[in-house]
C-alpha cells in the first residue's frame, strides 16, 4: 500500500542527487534533503550501480549501493515474475515509446501504488499520467 506523499524515484533522480555534473543536481540534492517516504525498484538501483561502474568505476558504483542501503526513507521493491509481466505489458502497451523494462516496471509501480510524484527527469515517466517533479517546480 502506498504511503501519504510517497514518490517513486528513477535512476535519473538518484544519478543527479549524486553526480555535481549533472544539470539538476542542485534540485536533487534539496529534494533528498528532507525527502518525504520514497520507493524504487531493484531494477532502478541495478541501473543506476551499472551507470556508475561505466562512468566512473567500481568505487562508485560501491559508493552508490551504500547511498541506497544508507536512504531511510526509500523502500526498494523486488522485481518478480509477476511484476516483470506487468511491466512487459506497458512495453507492449507503450511499443511505440524507447521504453526500457526498468521505465516500464517503475510505471508499474506508480501504477499500483498510485503514486501522485514521480522523482525523475525522464520523460517517458509520465505516460501513465503521474507527473514528474521537474514539472512541479
Amino acid at each position: 500500500m502506498a504511503r501519504k506523499n510517497e514518490a517513486y524515484v528513477d535512476t535519473s533522480a538518484l544519478i543527479a542527487f549524486v553526480d555535481r555534473s549533472d544539470s539538476h543536481h542542485t534540485l536533487f540534492r534539496q529534494l533528498f534533503s528532507s525527502p518525504p517516504p520514497l520507493f524504487t525498484s531493484t531494477l532502478v538501483v541495478a541501473e543506476g550501480h551499472g551507470w556508475f561502474l561505466k562512468r566512473y568505476d567500481r568505487l562508485r558504483a560501491l559508493q552508490f549501493l551504500a547511498l541506497i542501503e544508507d536512504l531511510k526513507p526509500l523502500r526498494v521493491h523486488a522485481a518478480g515474475p509477476a511484476e516483470l509481466a506487468a511491466a512487459a505489458a506497458l512495453l507492449r502497451r507503450f511499443s511505440d515509446q524507447e521504453l526500457t523494462l526498468v521505465d516500464a516496471l517503475g510505471l508499474h509501480l506508480m501504477l499500483l501504488h498510485k503514486t501522485k510524484c514521480c522523482w525523475s527527469t525522464d520523460r517517458h515517466l509520465r505516460l501513465t499520467g503521474t507527473p514528474l517533479v521537474i514539472d512541479e517546480l
